[in-house]
């Protein structure tokens, strides 16, 4: 069972469709958000709608709708699935560009049965091919992913992509990228990539853990010497990295302070359902 609210009103997903007119579709002007639920419960959806209207401010598209109205949608079609679901709404570029700026933007929202990562994806870890590139607009969570999947050329077994900019490891193509160095777990700031909700419930639970946290780029260099990677999302949760390109991150195996984190995670995420 999908489901897609647009135009007002809740219909079957194939039934639904905007114009071809419309700057999402010719020029991949648009933003979206990735919503799990818990227990028929969104996860984090206040910071969720709260970052996509400001991916929308910063892509000059205006916010169709106030967000406490996005928010009663959302709510209103997660009753009608009947388990556990993927949320993603869209606000799209519209069908008019004007003085710099989409006044005429549309909404529409997806929900869909969520699809978790096999359990081997957690037992065996999975690799992350790295480029030398990076999003146009880190801050951003736009509907542009095309280089994320050009990169994946020459190695099918890559899990994503990972950018690293001129050696500087950012964030993977769909996920925020963490590295364990030293006793260390490091992650790039927010002024180079996306603020990821799952990033901060992370970093919050290790430092409440009394883990220490570095917020910058970690190296390629750096990944000879660290003992753990892994990277997060709304969807996959926390996922161990057990190869970047050629190259072992530590025993080449999922390490405990992933395992930790992944088990404190889904213990303590009534926490952050609304």
């Amino acid at each position: 069972m999908s489901l897609c609210y647009i135009n007002g009103a809740f219909q079957p997903m194939e039934k639904a469709s905007i114009p071809v007119s419309d700057y999402i579709i010719l020029r991949g002007v648009g933003v979206f958000e990735s919503i799990c639920t818990f227990r028929k419960r969104p996860l984090m959806l206040t910071p969720h709608l709260e970052r996509l209207a400001r991916s929308a401010e910063s892509a000059s598209i205006t916010l169709p709708l106030p967000v406490d109205e996005i928010k009663d949608i959302i709510r209103d079609g997660i009753t009608r699935m009947k388990e556990d679901c993927l949320v993603r709404p869209f606000i799209t570029g519209g069908d008019i560009f004007h003085q710099g700026a989409f006044p005429a933007s549309r909404f529409f929202t997806l929900f869909e049965k969520v699809q978790k990562p096999s359990p081997e994806v957690y037992d065996r870890g999975v690799l992350l091919m790295p480029v030398d590139g990076g999003r146009h607009t880190p801050g951003v969570k736009s509907v542009d992913y095309m280089f994320s999947y050009t990169g994946y050329s020459g190695r099918s077994d890559a899990y994503e992509i990972l950018y690293c900019p001129e050696g500087e490891i950012t964030e993977a193509a769909h996920s925020t990228f963490f590295l364990y160095k030293n006793g260390a777990l490091i992650t790039a700031p927010l002024s180079r990539v996306l603020k990821g909700t799952t990033r901060d419930i992370i970093l919050q639970l290790a430092r409440e853990k009394g883990m220490k946290v570095e917020e910058r780029c970690p190296l390629l260099s750096e990944v000879s010497e660290a003992s753990e990677a892994f990277i997060t999302g709304s969807v996959k949760e926390v996922v161990p990295v057990v190869r970047i390109g050629e190259q072992a991150v530590g025993s080449g195996n999922p390490g405990p302070v992933t395992r930790m984190l992944h088990h404190t995670f889904l213990e303590e995420i009534i926490r952050w359902l609304e």
